[in-house]
């Protein structure tokens, strides 16, 4: 018999806390009606603790879950796993927790080495739908391939041997060549003070790999692909086993270090390509878009003042930060660049997007989730749940939301409407999880007018657990 979970602790409790199985359903009920040309699966990743945690529990420490909603013909299957990793198939055998992923000194003493020789990880943050392969990645590991359809664990996907690292959650897919490009940080080892950028064509062939050194050894969540560069954050949160082996934090919050910006020409470019750009303090955790023009680059992110969920190395506060929708400029004509910022919108906003088809191109749309004080957080110190959804219009700076009252959205994917169709001309998609009810629905919004709310509403009789990220693949 399995044991319960800690109760004292808010991320295994609703909405948050696991689900204790996986199920399939068809044809789900819908309020509204589905958009007829709407044809494809949603994919939502996220951590589902199946066991008692070993230690202290973070959320990005839970074993992996993919919820998907496929959908055709005004009809929606769902559809949820497990990924079967290395590490769920071990605890699955003896139906308890034997790793801690995030501490590899609390781990039961038969896998003391478990979390250094892993190739699987968790799979808990984030898919990606790349060279007819559906991916979840960690960020920490080399990614997991799902059957698209049943969500079957396949196995780690290493691109045919080519990749040596882990993979970001974030790769960035070109909308015109196809290619994806993506990174892995600590490439060449536990806390080295690397990234390796990899290139990926759109038959899903890894075709380049490039080591940088970086100014330190720093965790890097997301990045920033243009036309013509990539641009590497390397920002304060820093990486030590020598202080997790003297119990500190192996990762935290390090204002002093500074941000710096590698920059490498995207076509071309090699380690000695890279110039470093120093920038003010901040942190981001997700990019919206980035473009670049004769030389200037300019990039659109959620940034905060300092890196929430991380201490101080002393195991202290790192303070508390809420983001903002704000633009970077890099001019890199000049000899010694350095980048500025400024914020560009009011609203506290999470999770950005743009419509894929304009990715690391000049653009006029995005997406965010956000708070609007009515749903209270039940986490300590961090004010409300992000309960609305907001667009925000590049061209006029005119913001456009939806709350969803006593009920919490997911990052929202935007599809368009069809193939040709204009910029933002589509759907925003987004689970949306009621703490009255404590159950999910798919939301589809019309993107450019969020504020009618939804076109449809379509009921699950259970709650996804709040996650991460998600993708979507089109259908036939």
């Amino acid at each position: 018999m399995a044991a319960p979970m800690p109760a004292t602790n808010p991320f295994l409790k609703f909405p948050y806390g696991p689900i204790q199985m996986e199920c399939d359903a068809h044809d789900l009920v819908v309020e509204g009606e589905i958009p007829a040309d709407l044809c494809g699966s949603l994919y939502r990743a996220g951590p589902n603790q199946r066991f008692k945690p070993r230690g202290d529990y973070h959320l990005f420490m839970g074993d992996g879950m993919v919820h998907a909603f496929h959908i055709k013909g005004g009809k929606v299957d769902y559809n949820n796993r497990w990924v079967r990793t290395a590490k769920w198939k071990h605890e699955d055998r003896e139906a308890r927790t034997l790793i801690n992923p995030m501490n590899p000194f609390e781990c039961d003493p038969d896998y003391s080495d478990f979390v250094f020789t892993d190739k699987d990880g968790t799979a808990n943050t984030a898919t990606v739908w790349h060279g007819e392969r559906l991916l979840v990645m960690e960020e920490g590991h080399p990614p997991y391939e799902l059957d698209p359809e049943t969500l079957e664990s396949l196995g780690s996907w290493n691109f045919r041997g080519k990749l040596n690292t882990a993979m970001t959650a974030h790769p960035k897919i070109d909308p015109e060549t196809g290619e994806m490009v993506f990174f892995a940080y600590m490439a060449t080892g536990p806390f080295a003070a690397d990234v390796m950028v990899h290139k990926v064509n759109a038959e899903g062939i890894l075709t380049e790999s490039i080591l940088i050194p970086t100014p330190y050894s720093a965790m890097v969540h997301d990045f920033v692909v243009t036309e013509n560069y990539i641009i590497i954050p390397v920002m304060p949160i820093t990486g030590s086993l020598e202080r997790a082996m003297e119990g500190g934090p192996p990762f935290a919050w390090e204002a002093e270090k500074g941000v710096h910006l590698g920059v490498l020409p995207r076509h071309g470019g090699k380690t000695e390509d890279v110039r470093w750009v120093e920038m003010d303090l901040g942190f981001t955790f997700h990019f919206m878009n980035g473009f670049d023009k004769d030389g200037v680059i300019t990039v659109d992110c959620s940034q905060f003042e300092s890196a929430p969920l991380f201490p101080t190395p002393d195991g202290g506060s790192s303070g508390k930060s809420e983001p903002h929708l704000t633009r970077w400029t890099l001019d890199m004509n000049a000899q010694h660049p350095r980048a500025t910022f400024a914020r560009i919108d009011e609203y506290v906003s999470e999770f950005p997007q743009c419509d894929p088809r304009y990715a690391g191109r000049a653009y006029r749309h995005g997406w965010y989730t956000s708070p609007d004080g009515e749903l209270k957080s039940t986490l300590e110190d961090s004010g409300y749940f992000y309960n609305t959804i907001g667009h925000f219009d590049h061209q006029t700076g005119a913001v456009d939301r939806y709350s969803c009252g006593q009920a919490m959205p997911s990052e929202a994917i935007f599809v368009p409407a069809y193939e040709g169709a204009a910029e933002g001309e589509g759907y925003l998609l987004a689970v949306v999880t009621s703490f009255e009810t404590r159950t999910s629905s798919l939301y589809i919004f019309n993107a450019l007018q969020l504020a009618d709310g939804p076109l449809a509403k379509v009921h699950l009789s259970h709650s996804v657990p709040a996650g991460f990220h998600g993708s979507w693949r089109q259908g036939d």
